[in-house]
């Protein structure tokens, strides 16, 4: 059989060519009476809108690109957050009824492939995920005019985004270590070029600072090795440290498993906690202690955040709050 057109639904439903587009492309002004014919039409017959004539007159993709801007050996590959964010992402827009286009941009060729693609009008907008102080991806995107959100902050500062609040939850690791009656308390940073290792770092650091501490820094890079690696050189800096805060939960595992080598007791020597809140962190021994990051509700957020956008709707920041999730390692 062929194809229903228009023109044969108008014929079925008794109402002009014109109507029966109005309701199709879901116009409100159609009356009820005739949206309801129309739509009585459309299942009797079978029809099925032509979704590239449809997007010529709405000038729509129902298509949104999720792209994940992070080289091969980044933060995401050993994330364990990342699945949670691209299926919180995937069901929400699925839900609004919007095609996912996930796309990888690892190097400056894919990067150039995204931009090609999106300046191409294939999407709707565009929702940026793990990106880099450098990444010239978001000022790139952005000058293309198309509707825009970040999970996490960019670089490019005319770009809404849905964060946490990194250094608030840094400081609610240090002070819950300074109300346990622990005076050196060094960290494990994150790989600085993220805002978010920074944003950490910066929370640990005025914390100590307003309570008369100094700071004891180790650099990692959100990864289990780095993690013991950076506790084994604070160890040998400052043997009297009795307290570790690390910006993630790898990073804090990893440390846990350098204390255990050393012989150091946790919490007993040594109080520990993470950040990020993974699964991992309950069934870690001692269970690790950590601030928990709402990372299905960010993703949520940053997905309403550039659907409001698309249908012209303010832009972010949003910030969302933390919460200290206390286990034994403290």
């Amino acid at each position: 059989m062929k194809r229903p057109t228009l023109e044969v639904v108008a014929a079925r439903a008794g109402v002009s060519k014109s109507s029966v587009s109005r309701v199709i492309n879901g116009e409100t002004t159609v009356a009820p009476r005739i949206r309801d014919v129309v739509m009585r039409a459309v299942r009797e017959l079978g029809y099925v809108p032509n979704a590239a004539a449809r997007n010529l007159v709405t000038r729509r993709t129902d298509a949104v690109a999720v792209v994940v801007s992070d080289p091969p050996q980044g933060v995401v590959s050993d994330d364990p957050l990342f699945s949670t964010v691209v299926r919180t992402v995937s069901r929400e827009l699925e839900a609004a009824g919007k095609r996912v286009v996930l796309m990888l941009a690892e190097s400056d060729r894919s990067r150039t492939r995204v931009e090609r693609y999106v300046a191409g009008g294939h999407v709707d907008g565009v929702m940026l995920v793990a990106l880099h102080g450098t990444d010239p991806l978001p000022a790139a995107l952005a000058r293309m005019g198309l509707p825009l959100a970040s999970f996490n902050r960019t670089c490019a500062q005319d770009v809404p985004y849905v964060g946490l609040d990194n250094a608030g939850g840094a400081t609610l690791a240090v002070q819950h270590l300074l109300e346990r009656g622990r005076r050196r308390i060094a960290t494990v940073t994150g790989p600085l070029d993220l805002f978010e290792a920074r944003e950490r770092l910066d929370g640990y650091r005025r914390t100590l600072r307003d309570s008369g501490r100094r700071s004891i820094v180790a650099l990692g890079d959100f990864t289990r090795a780095s993690g013991a690696e950076a506790m084994q050189q604070l160890l040998e800096d400052d043997p009297a440290l009795d307290a570790v805060f690390a910006a993630n939960d790898l990073m804090a595992i990893g440390a846990l498993r350098t204390l255990r080598l050393a012989g150091r007791r946790v919490p007993e020597d040594v109080a520990v906690v993470g950040f990020d809140d993974i699964e991992a962190a309950a069934y870690t021994s001692p269970a690790l202690t950590s601030v928990r990051s709402p990372m299905a509700d960010q993703a949520t957020a940053t997905v309403r955040l550039l659907l409001g956008l698309v249908e012209g709707g303010p832009g972010g920041p949003v910030i969302m709050p933390n919460e200290l999730v206390v286990r034994e390692t403290t």
